[in-house]
């Protein structure tokens, strides 16, 4: 997570959104970084911890920017990325070489395995009552109307570089198993219907 005091704004990063990518090229202009473990810091943990301490000792309430992935997309990104063509097979969080259905019927079981515990993009983004306060929130399938959001607010482009990219895993989704995970995370889902259904980007969704 990254905080920037001149143009008000405070980027949460959603894992496997592209947001390492942004962080790096970002970087250099931020007045506070979050590395490691609070990298990928939740939405509730900013809103009832750091957002506090932002408006009492620097007087700031920035405006929260980040990105949402279509979920099948996201899980299919995480399957990728743990798959044993890219960490040693005996690694606690790879997956072995599973099928993306197996992936994906394990992420959404009552106990997944460390190599499917893929979390939810919306409670990463959602406090415990359901609110959203997230100022500006893009898909990530739009990432031009991100860099011009960017280039508009700092008066300059930011292209970021590709980074944590996985090896090329084949990864489809049988029917059953996208109705299964679809019934399964539905506010993954209509959270990124929104944005879409918004243009691509969901502004001023803030509801507190």
């Amino acid at each position: 997570m990254l905080v920037f005091f001149k143009p008000n704004l405070a980027f949460i990063s959603v894992p496997k959104t592209g947001s390492t990518a942004y962080e790096l090229a970002l970087r250099p202009r931020a007045d506070v970084i979050f590395t490691k473990g609070v990298k990928h810091m939740t939405l509730g943990k900013y809103h009832a911890k750091f957002a506090p301490f932002l408006k009492e000792t620097y007087g700031l309430a920035p405006e929260r920017f980040a990105v949402i992935r279509d979920p099948i997309d996201h899980a299919r990104s995480w399957y990728k990325y743990r798959s044993p063509e890219r960490m040693a097979p005996n690694a606690p969080t790879c997956h072995g070489g599973i099928s993306f259905d197996d992936y994906v019927s394990d992420a959404i079981s009552k106990h997944p395995s460390k190599a499917a515990g893929i979390g939810s993009q919306a409670s990463f983004l959602s406090l415990a009552e359901g609110d959203v306060p997230v100022d500006h929130l893009f898909a990530y399938d739009r990432q031009e109307l991100l860099q011009a959001f960017i280039e508009e607010r700092f008066g300059a482009k930011v292209l970021p570089r590709q980074k944590n990219v996985s090896p090329h895993v084949e990864a489809t989704l049988s029917p059953d198993v996208e109705a299964a995970f679809r019934a399964a995370r539905p506010a993954d889902f209509e959270l990124y219907d929104r944005v879409v259904a918004a243009g691509g980007v969901l502004r001023e969704f803030r509801s507190i």
